[in-house]
């Protein structure tokens, strides 16, 4: 927030509709167990239709129609319908053409959801709850459509692979020489660099023997280390450990 004091936060339709199919798994359990006393089993109806009442009503076919009617006939499973009920009106809210009466439709569903529940339905209660507390978040998606923290979950994907690719190293310079390899030793960028190191230089001052599409192939596990390190130096990357630090020859990798 410091930084982009200017930022809005936009909550995507993936985890709001997200919110809304757990509620209805729960009450689909939930309801599943009060009745047969038991987790579902393969031929039973609340079970058999867990993932079709995950698909939008738009895009059921005959067969998906026909089982979610036989379905619904029962008394017993009117909550699921209501839950059912309640996930179809925002995936309508998220997929109508117009912007602005998708965004009236979803307001007007937190606002249903916030008030005159039946107590029965705790899993609604819940969901208006926690719609409620995040309504603004929720309705600027529509004033800002396309927006999604797919990049930013992409890019976490990427740390934590990273993060786990040197697991077990306590010391920081070894981590990052480490984690600089991955995921196919280190790539040196400039093609200077790849006919490795000149008459009287070492691999550390070239940053040589850089792994694939080098001409130089990587010599034991201290010179990758001190490739890797040569390589993040000259990148600017760790600039306070430049001049106070190397990779130490007890520096265990690959």
């Amino acid at each position: 927030a410091e930084e982009i004091p200017d930022a809005v936060t936009v909550m995507d339709p993936f985890h709001v509709v997200r919110l809304a199919g757990d509620a209805l798994d729960r009450c689909r359990r939930r309801v599943q167990l009060a009745i047969h006393g038991h987790r579902g089993f393969r031929d039973e109806p609340l079970y058999k239709s867990r993932r079709t009442l995950h698909t939008g009503a738009d895009l059921l076919t005959d067969k998906q129609s026909d089982r979610l009617r036989a379905l619904f006939v029962d008394d017993a499973h009117v909550e699921v319908e209501a839950t059912w009920g309640v996930y179809q009106r925002m995936i309508a809210a998220y997929r109508h053409e117009d912007r602005q009466r998708g965004r009236e439709l979803m307001e007007k569903l937190i606002t249903d959801l916030s008030a005159g529940v039946p107590k029965v339905l705790t899993e609604l209660t819940t969901l208006g709850r926690t719609l409620k507390k995040r309504a603004a978040d929720v309705l600027a998606y529509f004033e800002r459509p396309g927006t999604s923290n797919g990049p930013t979950e992409a890019l976490n994907g990427r740390l934590e692979h990273l993060r786990g690719s040197a697991l077990g190293f306590r010391n920081l310079t070894n981590y990052i020489a480490r984690s600089a390899q991955d995921p196919d030793g280190v790539r040196v960028p400039s093609p200077a660099l790849r006919a490795g190191p000149r008459r009287g230089q070492s691999a550390l001052s070239t940053g040589g023997w850089g792994g694939r599409g080098s001409g130089v192939p990587l010599r034991g596990q201290r010179d990758r280390a001190r490739s890797a390190w040569a390589v993040i130096v000259r990148a600017g990357l760790t600039p306070r450990f430049a001049e106070t630090a190397e990779p130490s020859v007890m520096c265990r990798l690959g």
